[in-house]
């Protein structure tokens, strides 16, 4: 389980196709305190450290993965969101996130506001009856608060804070990003359906 805080940004160091995708992560976390096995959020996606280094961790990707989430646009250079797995006692300072990314949703537009940035993105119509105006999505591993919904298309603000620790500030239209629904929001409507 993660929270949506973003804690670094990784780079991308190295991809290698295998049997599944192996990529290597360079990070600011102290990779001594990481253990093999535990769970990585890159980008949204719960990954497994596989393999350590002094400055970086490897993890494994499956093709189930890659076809789930916008992963297969990784590359060398690449920053990435990234949070470690929540520990019993730690600060819950965004929303309950799995690192099961649900889909892909589209940045169709930005404009500044001041000195945020207003983004809309367009959800999966699968997906899109989850996103409500005020609740919570975790895009690219980032949970953020929804300001309106219209149809398919919803509107994120992101602050100057928001865009200088995370890979949000390097965002452009045309971007695909991770988009994992509120849990919350995902029991309420399986519930509503046996009504």
């Amino acid at each position: 389980m993660f929270t949506g805080i973003v804690t670094d940004m990784g780079e991308i160091r190295a991809l290698e196709k295998r049997g599944d995708l192996r990529a290597r992560i360079a990070t600011g976390y102290d990779t001594a305190t990481i253990d093999i096995g535990a769970s990585i959020a890159c980008d949204g996606v719960c990954l497994t450290a596989v393999a350590l280094g002094p400055d970086w961790f490897e993890v494994e990707i499956s093709a189930e993965t890659v076809s789930k989430t916008n992963l297969d646009s990784w590359a060398e250079g690449r920053r990435v969101n990234l949070e470690r797995a929540l520990k019993v006692g730690d600060e819950l300072g965004g929303h309950i996130v799995s690192g099961h990314v649900d889909g892909v949703a589209a940045l169709v537009a930005m404009q500044d506001e001041g000195d945020s940035t207003r983004v809309t993105l367009e959800a999966p119509e699968a997906l899109a009856r989850y996103i409500a105006p005020k609740g919570s999505v975790a895009l690219n591993g980032t949970s953020l608060t929804v300001n309106e919904v219209d149809g398919c298309r919803f509107g994120i603000n992101f602050i100057p804070h928001t865009k200088a620790v995370t890979t949000w500030g390097q965002s452009v239209v045309g971007d695909r990003v991770n988009l994992e629904i509120d849990t919350l929001a995902r029991y309420v409507a399986r519930l509503r359906a046996f009504d």
